[in-house]
């Protein structure tokens, strides 16, 4: 029978030494503001038109969506961001630009992980936050996957279509505010549900993850069942978030987002060692 137990580290390893997350309140967390400078994705049949539907596959090709070893899980993620697109991608994100600009759709396509990991990771490795600024139709899959990694999306295509090259923007993460400093406007992006903007102020889950991880390692499990007159008004879905609620006074309802015990994770072999490991 599967049994619930505490989060384990690994041997030889300590608790007072995991590595941690900022707070979303803290230096460098959330409300840090991020600046740079624009890298623009030109249409090459249409002078002075951004490029539309930037698929996943450019983004990461599927040969480049491997880890060769938990010492260097996101290299090929990195190397292979925008390999065919704009080989020197890394090399310019390194230089200060960090605002991806492109059109509308883009992210379409298959629902890789790598993609926002290896973005995300181009810009760490310079001491720069990356920034993606679109238009309309981003895919949806990316953007959750983007919010939940820590990588910020905006989509306006008013900022989109006014943005030059060596523009100098601003974002203010607190308020999602995008400003071009070289053209002097401000821009307020679609709005993100209530769910991924309350994933985006955590910081992302694995910034969550570190803050929590140690606190899960010296807890155990307690897995408490409702009585007869609450489990009423539950679904038998609900009745087991219900029990399994980390937090036994969370409102369990549609919508709401719970931290739950878990008794088995399922995962892809593509992302589970990259989630397992980080």
């Amino acid at each position: 029978m599967q049994t619930i137990q505490p989060a384990r580290i690994r041997p030889n390893a300590s608790v007072d030494a995991l590595p941690t997350a900022p707070s979303p309140e803290g230096p460098g967390a959330a409300d840090g503001v991020i600046r740079g400078q624009a890298l623009i994705f030109w249409d090459p049949k249409v002078p002075g038109r951004k490029l539309d539907a930037i698929d996943t596959d450019q983004i990461t090709p599927s040969t480049d969506c491997i880890s060769e070893s938990l010492e260097r899980l996101d290299e090929r993620w990195k190397a292979g961001s925008f390999r065919y697109l704009m080989p020197d991608f890394r090399e310019r994100v390194a230089r200060g630009q960090n605002f991806i600009v492109a059109g509308d759709r883009f992210a379409i396509g298959s629902s890789r992980e790598m993609s926002p990991a290896g973005l995300k990771g181009v810009g760490e490795e310079a001491g720069h936050e990356v920034v993606i600024v679109c238009g309309a139709a981003m895919g949806d899959i990316f953007r959750r996957n983007a919010l939940n990694l820590g990588l910020h999306v905006l989509q306006s295509r008013a900022a989109v279509e006014d943005a030059q090259e060596g523009d100098t923007f601003r974002f203010d993460p607190a308020t999602r505010t995008l400003t071009n400093e070289t053209r002097g406007k401000t821009y307020a992006p679609a709005p993100l549900t209530p769910q991924e903007e309350q994933i985006r102020r955590s910081g992302g889950i694995i910034a969550v993850g570190r803050r929590e991880f140690a606190g899960s390692v010296r807890t155990t499990p307690r897995i408490v069942w409702p009585d007869e007159r609450t489990a009423r008004g539950l679904t038998s879905t609900e009745q087991i978030f219900w029990s399994h609620r980390v937090d036994k006074d969370a409102d369990v309802r549609p919508g709401a987002t719970l931290r739950v015990y878990a008794d088995l994770l399922p995962a892809s072999d593509g992302t589970a060692p990259f989630s397992i490991h980080t």
